[in-house]
């Protein structure tokens, strides 16, 4: 089972909402994902087949061997679908 790990600044509010949004996305798509949610200093020390979060913040992740997803507005649910299906499809 995959493991997405949703990052934000401070791993509280935003990615708390953004992990729902995954785990309604995932059951709408038919695919099951251990899906958590955490802070980006956390982020950098924990195992994930998929970190996700707002461009600017989760292209600090970036170190060539994490499979990351940037999203330009973290709340818009279309744009998470289409990540999302890009990356497991």
């Amino acid at each position: 089972m995959k493991k997405i790990l949703v990052v934000c600044g401070n791993g509280l509010g935003s990615s708390f909402i953004v992990e729902m949004n995954v785990k309604t996305v995932l059951s709408q798509l038919g695919v099951e994902a251990d899906v958590s949610h955490t802070d980006l200093t956390t982020a950098k020390s924990e195992q994930a087949d998929i970190y996700l979060g707002s461009k600017d913040l989760i292209s600090t992740l970036d170190d060539g061997s994490r499979t990351i997803i940037g999203l330009t507005n973290i709340l818009d649910q279309n744009e998470l679908k289409a990540a999302l299906e890009s990356h497991l499809g």
